[in-house]
């Protein structure tokens, strides 16, 4: 066996501009897995900026903040899906994003408007709503994977939270709000709360695919729904969080009509076939 035998083997060395371009998709596929957190990221920042503004007494700027935060919380999941970068890590740092955003921060600006003035019962109905919150987001990321996908079981945190600081818009809010307003208010934290721990069901929009032909169809009541939006922007989101809070107890009433119809229907086509004795 001569010396040349017992030499490695001698591989070439991969071009120059080959090893940059693997490197910058390395660098690329980096970044696109920090891209959903980004927008997690973005959800804290106004939630928290959102308080702040509560403090000052811009109650309609952290409200218009809350619903900002809930539309990148809408975004960081889909962008997810899209490429590919769901991870258990991407799914808990959401939702402890949005225990503060959407569970914290509505609960804070709710007692810093006027419910306060209320005694105890003015931080333990904030309390129980932050509560319902954190509930609610523990029993999602337990059942994500075996419920449908097509719909969120209970009230999604993000609209409840939006639900909460769409008050704060139309509500006046002077420095010793009327005691209607302040019951009206603290009402609203329990019956949405309560919502959000329920069993109703509520679509999440998840199978909602952009890329598909007929989602074009889609273009024209959307373009509608963001000029309404950019010219009335406070009534657009008030009007938005209502009728979905609406849409979970209104849809099981709905379907409790129809199939007591259908029963009643059901009962008098049988009474009306049955022969008559003779």
């Amino acid at each position: 066996m001569t010396d040349f035998d017992q030499m490695p083997p001698i591989h070439p060395a991969p071009a120059r501009g080959v090893g940059r371009h693997l490197r910058a998709r390395q660098r690329l596929r980096r970044g696109i897995y920090v891209l959903p957190s980004l927008f997690t990221l973005g959800n804290v920042f106004l939630g928290f900026v959102a308080v702040i503004e509560g403090l000052d007494g811009h109650f309609i700027r952290a409200a218009l903040l809350i619903f900002s935060a809930g539309l990148l919380d809408a975004l960081d999941g889909r962008i997810a899906r899209l490429t590919g970068t769901e991870s258990e890590f991407g799914m808990a740092f959401d939702s402890l994003a949005d225990v503060l955003t959407f569970g914290s921060a509505p609960a804070l600006l709710a007692y810093l408007w006027g419910l306060g003035e209320l005694g105890r019962m003015g931080w333990l109905t904030p309390l129980f709503f932050l509560v319902c919150t954190t509930t609610r987001l523990a029993r999602f990321n337990v059942q994500k994977k075996s419920v449908d996908s097509r719909f969120f079981i209970g009230l999604p945190a993000p609209a409840g939270g939006a639900s909460i600081v769409s008050l704060l818009i139309v509500l006046p809010h002077a420095n010793a709000p009327a005691l209607p307003f302040q019951a009206l208010l603290a009402g609203a934290l329990f019956v949405v709360g309560t919502l959000m721990v329920s069993t109703f069901r509520y679509p999440s929009f998840k199978n909602l695919d952009l890329r598909k032909r007929r989602s074009f169809r889609l273009l024209i009541p959307l373009t509608v729904v963001l000029i309404l939006a950019a010219d009335h922007p406070e009534a657009f989101c008030v009007s938005l969080a209502v009728l979905y809070t609406c849409y979970g107890p209104g849809s099981w009433l709905a379907g409790r009509v129809r199939a007591r119809w259908r029963l009643s229907a059901e009962r008098s086509r049988r009474k009306h076939q049955t022969p008559n004795p003779p």
